[in-house]
């Protein structure tokens, strides 16, 4: 390694006075002073040099400095330059303002570092769009200001932040406990799925089961008092939905006469599969019974399976997270004989309900959050397309049945540092270039250029949700225009632009937006949108309870919620280094085939490939055939059994002409052309 040959290179940079770099610890540390009035970034640095010198050159943690040490007689004193801090990784510059300081300790607590220094990019520290949301949540909760997403994407460093914070907002109402009605309404989210289950209260569709594979020696007595505690601690676990004077109100039962129980049956490991299935089937009467229910299958002394199945109306993919970790404490704590002690929650779901409806305001309030959110996506979604016309193996029926199946989906850990990066380069998110890829495919597969996606987005806006199970997941209709053929990296600026913009305006409730958009109603697909793409990057929880080794594994209920549902996970390596996307596509069987879905995965993994390879190629020239496509169109169904001579089209037509010119040459409907009259037409 020759250290000079990195200083040169960082020398060249234009915004860079002087550079050193140093060997430390088995790693190289980059020492930069930025030029008068410019700024310099160390996730600029670190792209700079990967273009320059080998990876293995460039430097994993840079320092920037406003002026390099000098020795006496005016050489660099590298003696004197610092070392970065443990568990940094960037810039050592000291906060120069209290803002700074403070936004530097939030954005190591969200990140969940040691230290983050106040020039380092938040992206590159691993953060994405969920993140950034709870990160703003504490911005809003420390600071007292309403800062925008955008805000952080433009400037995501605790220098660019506090800049920012001179233009933010007020902050909103902080959500505290309220005094309830008699009668609490339902959340907008919670009415439409309490809707779709008056329709059809048998489906299976927002059911969320959660099977745990326990073995060792298992205390099923500590488990059920566990269980009965978590539900104890979540009101909405034990709220029920009745109807008052027509309308459907949440009532919370009381934790003493809410107790579940778990049943134990003993099954087979072969009758395994499709005990838990059927299981997850059953249906909720959520007038009157718990959204939540738990069975214990019994396969052996030593090993169980508990199934917790959970109705979509009491919680979301999130509420894993506080769902396993209060389970575990629970069960710790009554296998020792004792009640579970932990702190109270601040707020339930009732309380976010009411707070909900505040901080929107009335829909018919010119002045409200709610109107002024209304009126951007009334104007983000004129004219939207009814249906996404994907190409399909059978014709739409009238009536959805909602049944599905999946496909699985992997991305090698190449192509995932390789999406990382784009997104880096192009100051995106992960989810915006895979956005931006499907809408590319879409088009890609005669879909048209106008294609809207349904994303779910968390919903937890206020940091005092992180601890609560309910439903808060919202869903946003993400817009993509692709016309013009444009360049992978042009059709990401116009998915950044439209998805920042749609961040800013999460609040309408997606049931809300259709009721005032009153698209046309069908029982034929979902309205707004029918293709739904979901990263999963919410804190889900890791089960585990004491003396038992467990395994979580997922249990199809056979259903589908969209025409096609895509939803992907990250996975990291041990360094944090991408180790590759795992997941599934979601498809109704209604309408597609498992083998078109899966030449559907095929065809965005390789275009994936092609635009992470070269972005600045038009989406139109990305070829999406493989290679045994490829030889199956132009070699083998393009063999021939015989010599054909090299006769020009126009002139063997020609000999076909003169030799049954009466013959039917072209058939259009009730319309049909002999050779001689399609002559004729040709050479006019």
């Amino acid at each position: 390694i020759e250290l000079g040959e990195i200083e040169a290179a960082l020398a060249e940079h234009s915004a860079v006075a002087h550079a050193a770099v140093l060997a430390q610890d088995d790693r190289l540390v980059g020492y930069v002073a930025a030029r008068p009035d410019a700024v310099v970034r160390p996730s600029e640095l670190t792209a700079y040099l990967r273009d320059r010198v080998p990876d293995y050159l460039v430097p994993s943690a840079f320092v920037l400095l406003d002026v390099l040490p000098l020795t006496a007689n005016g050489k660099l004193d590298r003696a004197a330059l610092p070392a970065p801090e443990p568990g940094t990784v960037g810039s050592s510059r000291a906060p120069r303002t209290p803002q700074e300081q403070i936004l530097c300790e939030l954005f190591a607590e969200v990140l969940g570092a040691s230290r983050v220094g106040v020039d380092d990019d938040f992206f590159d520290l691993g953060g994405h769009s969920l993140l950034a949301t709870r990160l703003v949540a504490r911005i809003r909760s420390v600071l007292g200001v309403e800062l925008g997403l955008r805000a952080l994407f433009q400037a995501p460093t605790a220098a660019g932040v506090a800049e920012a914070l001179a233009e933010a907002g007020r902050a909103r109402p902080a959500l505290m406990a309220h005094v309830r009605p008699e009668a609490v309404p339902l959340s907008f989210a919670q009415r439409r799925l309490w809707f779709l289950h008056r329709m059809d209260g048998t489906a299976a569709t927002y059911h969320i089961p959660l099977a745990l594979r326990l073995t060792g020696t298992l205390d099923t007595a500590a488990l059920n008092e566990a269980l009965a505690d978590v539900v104890a601690r979540h009101e909405s676990l034990r709220t029920v939905f009745p109807e008052v004077d027509g309308v459907p109100c949440q009532r919370v039962l009381d934790p003493g006469a809410t107790r579940p129980r778990v049943r134990l049956t003993e099954v087979s490991e072969a009758e395994l599969p499709e005990r838990l299935a059927e299981f997850a089937r059953q249906p909720f009467d959520l007038a009157v019974e718990l959204p939540l229910r738990a069975e214990l299958f019994a396969l052996a002394p030593q090993e169980h399976v508990l199934l917790v199945v959970m109705h979509h109306i009491a919680g979301d993919g999130w509420s894993t997270g506080p769902l396993a970790r209060d389970l575990a404490a629970a069960y710790a704590a009554r296998h020792e004989g004792r009640t579970p002690s932990w702190p109270v929650l601040p707020v339930q779901y009732a309380d976010y309900t009411l707070w909900q409806r505040d901080l929107l305001g009335d829909a018919t309030d010119p002045e409200s959050r709610f109107a002024e959110q209304l009126s951007y996506w009334k104007r983000q979604l004129s004219d939207l397309p009814e249906l996404l016309q994907v190409p399909a193996d059978r014709s739409r029926p009238a009536v959805a049945r909602w049944h599905g199946d999946q496909v699985g989906l992997e991305l090698s850990p190449e192509l995932h540092a390789a999406l990382a990066e784009l997104a880096r380069r192009t100051g995106t998110s992960l989810f915006m270039v895979l956005q931006a890829g499907l809408a590319a495919l879409y088009t890609r597969l005669g879909a048209g250029t106008d294609i809207p996606i349904g994303s779910p987005i968390a919903g937890r806006t206020d940091e005092a949700l992180d601890d609560l199970v309910g439903f808060f997941v919202n869903t946003l209709v993400l817009r993509t225009d692709t016309s013009g053929d444009p360049s992978f990296a042009e059709l990401l600026g116009r998915v950044r632009e439209t998805a920042l913009s749609a961040f800013a305006h999460q609040d309408v409730p997606f049931e809300h937006l259709v009721e005032v958009l009153n698209p046309s109603r069908s029982l034929s697909h979902h309205p707004l949108f029918q293709t739904v793409l979901a990263v999963q990057n919410a804190p889900m929880g890791r089960f585990s309870l004491p003396g038992l080794d467990v395994a979580t594994y997922a249990v199809p209920t056979g259903t589908a919620k969209f025409d096609l549902g895509v939803n992907l996970a990250e996975r990291f390596g041990p360094d944090g280094r991408p180790a590759g996307i795992v997941g599934a596509v979601e498809y109704a069987t209604d309408l597609f085939d498992r083998d078109t879905v899966a030449a559907l995965a095929r065809r965005w993994t390789l275009l994936l490939e092609a635009v992470t390879a070269d972005p600045e190629r038009p989406i139109g020239e990305i070829d999406l055939l493989d290679a045994g496509e490829r030889r199956r169109l132009l070699e083998s169904g393009n063999a021939t059994a015989r010599e054909v001579g090299a006769v020009p089209v126009p002139q063997a037509f020609a000999v076909q002409v003169a030799a049954t010119p009466d013959a039917v040459a072209l058939v259009c409907g009730d319309v049909e052309l002999t050779y001689g009259q399609l002559n004729v037409r040709a050479n006019r």
